[in-house]
């Protein structure tokens, strides 16, 4: 058949691209315009090949093979498969596995079955070497690309470059057209502004009583996580509290009977909220009835509204927690049959009535949000994701509320 198909080994494309453009090839390092790189690809194999494209195929690691975002978007474009090997995390390093077989499997299929008479592969790796070998003898012409290397040196398999029959680089003009480096001097988004409460809480003066507890809590937190898998990092112990940075429980102990007057506002809250539920300490006010009785984001979003909003997660919106805040936060509030309802909700910073933050918290899940091993979300991103679901209440408050004609 007259006709060409890429093969693309995600893993290569985007590490390489990274150590170009931003000198680790950490694929969090930088940004990936999806649609235009599966066009460019595009262009550039029916250029090359001087034949039109039958399909690309894009081959990565993901947890479990459960589909990212990235993912759930390039599958759904023309002419691009998506196929999934496993993520592993292992001395502290996530590795693909099964994304190299995958990749031999579907290019001798497709050379056997003369689905194709061009095939373009896009990676380094050496274990291709028998696949592309075996194309060839069924009359199939292999190009090779590769990403230009930041040192300018060979980023692929000698071997490979060696049997390849055309081979090209994707240099920085090229790259630099669907990938960017991230400006790692700031956040994605803005960060809301400092709530003066909050900082009253924390530069508060522990009382005896908690400071007795201190020496403590590190020999008990440790027995009550000791069920518990290692964090991402591959750390095995919990790091202790820096001295002087008050815990929840010594937040709680602020309010407990009998401790000594603190300096901070009478209504601070001090009581945390999780995926599993609020966590209630000593001395703390019950969750009023009405912030309560608050409705889900379930409860108030139609079957015509959830098809919407899947779309919406699958082309738009890209995983970023604070972005998923921000997105979850926007659709409660525009179907909420009360908008008085919002500003009752303010008055309640920092916390979250704990139906509505476990549904923030199972919601981000779906973005991939999820640590591998313990299926927790990392505490830094539940930071990030309630920031952002607080800031969209924060604009809308602030809208509201100001002079008409500003």
């Amino acid at each position: 058949m007259d006709r060409c198909i890429v093969l693309v080994d995600a893993g290569y494309l985007l590490g390489a691209a990274a150590s170009l453009l931003a000198g680790e090839p950490s694929r969090s390092r930088i940004t990936v315009d999806h649609p235009a790189l599966i066009q460019g690809l595009r262009e550039r194999a029916e250029s090359d090949t001087e034949r039109p494209l039958l399909r690309i195929y894009w081959f990565d690691g993901a947890p479990d093979r459960v589909p990212q975002p990235e993912h759930r978007r390039l599958r759904v474009m023309p002419r691009v498969t998506v196929r999934l090997g496993a993520l592993t995390r292992s001395d502290g390093r996530w590795a693909q596995k099964g994304v190299d077989a995958a990749m031999h499997a579907e290019l001798t299929e497709l050379a056997r079955n003369r689905a194709c008479s061009d095939i373009v592969l896009v990676t380094g790796d050496g274990d291709l070497l028998p696949g592309m070998m075996a194309a060839k003898e069924h009359g199939v012409a292999v190009h090779l690309w590769a990403v230009q290397a930041a040192d300018g040196d060979y980023n692929q398999s000698e071997d490979l470059v060696a049997e390849a029959d055309e081979r090209r680089v994707l240099d920085r003009v090229w790259i630099t057209k669907a990938v960017r480096a991230k400006d790692l001097g700031g956040v994605c988004a803005p960060q809301p502004a400092p709530r003066p409460e909050i900082a009253a809480i924390l530069s508060a003066p522990l009382p005896e009583s908690a400071h007795a507890q201190a020496a403590g809590r590190d020999t008990g937190e440790q027995q009550e996580h000791s069920a518990a898998p290692a964090e991402q990092d591959g750390e095995q112990e919990r790091v202790p509290t820096a001295k002087g940075v008050p815990t929840p429980k010594d937040l709680a102990a602020l309010r407990a009977p009998g401790a000594q007057p603190a300096q901070h506002p009478a209504n601070a809250t001090l009581r945390w909220s999780s995926d599993k539920g609020w966590v209630d300490r000593p001395g703390v006010a019950a969750e009023p009835p009405e912030i309560a009785a608050m409705p889900t984001l379930a409860q108030l979003t139609s079957a015509e509204q959830r098809w919407a909003d899947r779309e919406e997660d699958i082309t738009t919106v890209g995983g970023d927690p604070y972005e998923v805040g921000q997105v979850f936060s926007r659709r409660w509030m525009e179907r909420l049959p009360e908008p008085a309802q919002v500003q009752k909700l303010s008055t309640m910073y920092p916390r979250i009535p704990h139906r509505i933050d476990g549904e923030l918290l199972r919601y981000a899940a779906r973005f991939g949000l999820l640590a591998h091993k313990d299926d927790q979300i990392d505490e830094h991103d539940r930071y990030a994701i309630r920031a952002g679901f607080w800031r969209e209440i924060d604009v809308r408050t602030t809208a509201e509320h100001a002079p008409a004609g500003e």
